[in-house]
């Protein structure tokens, strides 16, 4: 079966963004005690992307700058970069050095940094950038935590939130290639959630988190999934689930097929193949269309080659 296509950039910024006191609970409880939660957290992407370098434009990269109040008063910018990229990359320290100085030289706040490493190598974690010349020497030294390095028992263990979040996301990590221990886990993670005494909006964000990091693309699997959820609480969230998503894409290609066939008599060969790998539903819907306007089985493969 074709991989489902993941974006775990975006699945990354709404769980930091929606769990953010927790992300901060569960990641920098030294600094989470100091803050004023009480009042309002500030996302700052404007001021994030006035200081972005401009070799980062074109690329994608989990970077939230957020300012809270600390108890005393102050304000302070947290500077969140979560890495989502499954290799080594000599330039990251450099970068969140770039973004330190740019953020304090342009903004002159005091700025905590951290570095969270989602990607599957052992013993990847940088976590400081060094300059050296002639004499010259400055070290900049960032917060890290690495998703593999955490502990199971403590992550199931614990009442926050995200560590749900980051529990799945080493889930995700143990089981890539393989669908069937991906379903174990999903189905686990799910049961512990509804265990868990969340909120509605709690679970709402985790279990978007956990549906689309262990998103798989067996359909069967999902409902089983599913129907457990919807027994319980979790129908009460309007979220539309990877299940739901998939046997929507099934229904969507079943009615390319079957347009197919009632008007030409034919589908095309190696065509079902096309559409099991073809993962948005507008895509089949445009198929849809062009079946219903091309006059002959023809038209309708230059229209696919188009």
């Amino acid at each position: 079966m074709p991989e489902v296509e993941i974006s775990y950039d975006q699945l990354w910024k709404e769980a930091v963004e929606n769990l953010f006191p927790d992300f901060i609970k569960l990641i920098a409880f030294d600094f989470y005690s100091h803050v004023d939660w009480s009042k309002p957290i500030e996302f700052l992407d404007k001021e994030l992307l006035q200081i972005s370098p401009k070799s980062e434009e074109t690329k994608r990269f989990v970077d939230r700058l957020v300012k809270v109040w600390m108890l005393n008063g102050e304000e302070r910018w947290v500077l969140i970069h979560v890495e989502v990229q499954g290799y080594r990359e000599t330039e990251f320290s450099r970068r969140m050095f770039i973004y330190f100085y740019r953020i304090y030289d342009k903004f002159t706040r005091e700025i905590l940094s951290i570095a969270v490493f989602s990607d599957p190598e052992e013993g990847y974690k940088p976590e400081r950038f060094k300059y050296e010349f002639f004499g010259c020497e400055l070290t900049f030294r960032y917060r890290t935590y690495k998703i593999l390095e955490q502990d199971d028992e403590e992550l199931e263990a614990s009442d926050n939130p995200f560590a749900l979040v980051v529990l799945a996301a080493k889930r995700n990590l143990e089981s890539r290639k393989d669908e069937e221990k991906r379903f174990g886990f999903k189905r686990e993670l799910a049961r512990l959630m509804m265990r868990k005494g969340y909120s509605r909006e709690e679970k709402l964000h985790v279990f978007r988190f956990l549906d689309g990091i262990l998103a798989l693309t067996d359909l069967d699997k999902e409902r089983i999934i599913y129907n457990e959820l919807m027994s319980k609480e979790v129908k009460e969230v309007a979220y539309l689930t990877n299940f739901e998503r998939l046997a929507m894409l099934r229904d969507a290609r079943e009615l390319v097929i079957d347009a197919l066939e009632e008007k030409f008599g034919v589908v095309p060969e190696g065509f079902q193949t096309k559409l099991q790998e073809i993962q948005d539903r507008e895509v089949l819907r445009g198929l849809l269309r062009q079946t219903i306007r091309a006059s002959s089985i023809e038209e309708f493969k230059k229209s696919l080659q188009s």
